[in-house]
């Protein structure tokens, strides 16, 4: 083998970035649907909240915050974020995913970093990606207590040196009180803002600027798989080459579309043109020994 031969011909992506949850495994699985209920039972039998408030509460946060955890702290709710994700996530259906051979034969055969960008914790990315045989295809997972360490679990930190998501806080929003949501966007004529989140999650550029400076990443040369519209457009505004998996509509922001992670080989067949010297590509790495935080 000539000496040459042995190096990486040129590529234009260094990395491959993936969200977990109705992006490595479809929607029909039914975990959206249950991760959704369990997220409105704590709200009810942990925060107290009125059930009749529940559904328009939680779809306020959601769209306005990027997810229910980070609009319930931003509205002034004080828990414990272990013990919320182990509510969220600890009753889900797990049984539901089923080993993917095929994504995993797809994933290895990719001479390409591989790393997991979600929104979820630690403990539910591993669980899942456990169940569908995906546990050693990447080089590490960045998780929601990569962006938000444990020692910030409750609002009445000290949160000076945070980075915070979300509109500015009015003067008038005070700690530990809750801001009423459904009644600010009911008044039309409320001028106040919106409380802004210590929570550091996705669709904020931010956050995706922190993943990317955490795992070394250069967004020009690095593909960002995503089931969420605006998570899409947030990596596109950051730089990153984007992908919508779900769907054949490729809306705005999205430099690709996939109905299926499956058909990555058929959309972007180049990810495999480039070979890779042996010696600064060695295989799977143990998802557990890699998180990056």
């Amino acid at each position: 083998m000539a000496y040459e031969d042995r190096y990486v011909q040129a590529s234009k992506y260094d990395c491959l970035l993936f969200d977990l949850d109705d992006t490595l495994y479809p929607l029909g699985s039914g975990l959206a649907k249950e991760v959704l209920k369990n997220i409105q039972d704590y709200m009810v039998e942990k925060l107290g909240i009125d059930k009749s408030k529940i559904n328009e509460l939680s779809n306020l946060l959601y769209k306005h915050y990027g997810t229910t955890m980070a609009g319930l702290r931003a509205i002034g709710y004080d828990f414990d974020y272990d013990n919320y994700h182990s509510f969220v996530h600890g009753r889900l259906p797990y049984e539901n995913l089923k080993s993917d051979p095929v994504l995993r034969n797809l994933l290895l055969s990719l001479p390409i970093r591989k790393v997991i960008f979600t929104n979820a914790d630690n403990t539910h990315a591993i669980k899942a990606l456990d169940r569908l045989g995906l546990e050693d295809c990447f080089e590490g997972i960045i998780c929601f207590e990569t962006l938000n360490p444990t020692h910030k679990n409750f609002a009445s930190d000290d949160e000076d040196d945070i980075e915070f998501v979300g509109s500015k806080i009015s003067s008038n929003t005070k700690k530990n009180e809750i801001f009423d949501i459904i009644g600010h966007f009911a008044n039309q004529n409320d001028a106040t803002t919106l409380p802004k989140t210590p929570i550091i999650c996705k669709p904020s550029e931010y956050a995706i600027e922190q993943a990317l400076k955490i795992a070394n990443l250069n967004p020009n040369r690095t593909i960002f798989f995503d089931d969420s519209v605006r998570n899409i457009l947030a990596g596109k505004r950051v730089g990153l080459n984007t992908v919508l998996v779900g769907t054949s509509q490729r809306p705005k922001g999205a430099d690709y579309v996939l109905e299926s992670i499956h058909n990555l080989r058929e959309a972007l067949p180049q990810l495999w043109e480039a070979t890779v010297r042996p010696e600064i590509y060695s295989g799977k790495i143990s998802i557990e020994a890699s998180v990056i935080a």
